[in-house]
């Protein structure tokens, strides 16, 4: 039981056994979160550090509350609030964090790469929670978890990512995730929001959306990262929401079935139209609750836990 590596930097690496040893392990996870008391002694003594160079409401949550409800102690620590904004290097951060017993550090930073350097320089496990425009490994994991949980496989499933795919951690992380669980991507979006040479990643390519959504089972949808773009990739956002925003209309060329998908946050009435987000096919806030039970999943395993009979009782 646990993963092969001592660090989750990405799921470029992972095989299909892991990532399902890991959505496996998330479903007695979330039968805790569904207690009236969500609280079990598995990780009792370990230690998790969130660090966060960036904002985030979702993940950085989400791991606090997955490392709570597992009886670890966590701290959290943010570059405004710590001796980042004094010119401390990474490295010298996280060996200050390791050096005071961290078991786990949780790690998002506007830089690619980031994690992976972390995960060198520090015996800790080191969890990506998102590195500049890389990947971000858990969400990826609690979107196909969510999929696995609603249609029952993930493979032959058509997964259309709709959006700002150039800049997005999440898009490549599905990519690798989806595309190895045996899934078909498609990938669909302005072209200058298309990274060159994507379809080597083994996902299909579209600059048509209906194209993209045709007979699609499940539409993850991705906000345009406007705080990372360079001007003139894109006329402007109505003009984006009128060719690739998804309404009611566009929804219907999808399965009947179809879920529609959002790792937040949304620009409603941008990429998504509000009677989409909120309608029957969306399953946006189960992600969220997911998103804790695979997080707590991804902390046992990393910590080397023991049997699925341990993690209950």
């Amino acid at each position: 039981m646990g993963l092969s590596e001592k660090d989750l930097v990405g799921l470029q690496h992972v095989p299909a056994e892991e990532i399902n040893q890991i959505l496996d392990i998330a479903t007695p996870m979330k039968e805790i979160i569904k207690r009236q008391i969500r609280k079990v002694p598995t990780l009792r003594g370990r230690t998790v550090v969130t660090v966060f160079y960036e904002a985030s409401t979702r993940t950085r949550v989400s791991f606090e509350l997955a490392a709570k409800y597992l009886s670890a102690d966590t701290t959290g620590i943010t570059a405004a609030t710590s001796s980042m904004s004094k010119g401390e290097s990474i490295r010298d951060t996280a060996r200050t964090i390791a050096a005071m017993g961290a078991d786990i550090v949780v790690l998002r930073h506007p830089m690619a790469g980031a994690a992976e350097l972390l995960a060198h320089t520090i015996k800790a496990s080191v969890i990506n929670a998102g590195d500049g425009a890389h990947e971000h490994p858990s969400q990826a994991l609690l979107d196909m978890f969510t999929v696995k949980e609603k249609k029952g496989r993930l493979k032959g499933l058509r997964i259309a990512i709709i959006g700002d795919i150039l800049h997005s951690r999440v898009a490549r992380s599905d990519i690798w995730g989806f595309h190895r669980m045996g899934a078909e991507v498609r990938l669909a979006g302005p072209a200058t929001l298309l990274p060159p040479g994507v379809e080597k990643m083994g996902a299909r390519v579209y600059t048509n959306l209906e194209e993209a959504l045709e007979g699609a089972d499940v539409i993850n949808i991705l906000r345009i990262q406007l705080e990372r773009q360079n001007r003139g990739l894109f006329p402007g956002l109505r003009e984006y929401s009128r060719l690739f925003g998804i309404n009611k209309e566009r929804l219907k060329l999808a399965a009947p079935d179809a879920l529609v998908m959002h790792p937040g946050p949304m620009n409603r009435g941008v990429e998504i139209a509000p009677e989409v987000a909120d309608g029957i096919q969306s399953i946006i806030n189960e992600q969220v609750t997911n998103g804790v039970a695979v997080r707590m999943a991804l902390l046992y395993l990393l910590t080397r836990g023991g049997s699925k009979h341990e993690i209950t009782c």
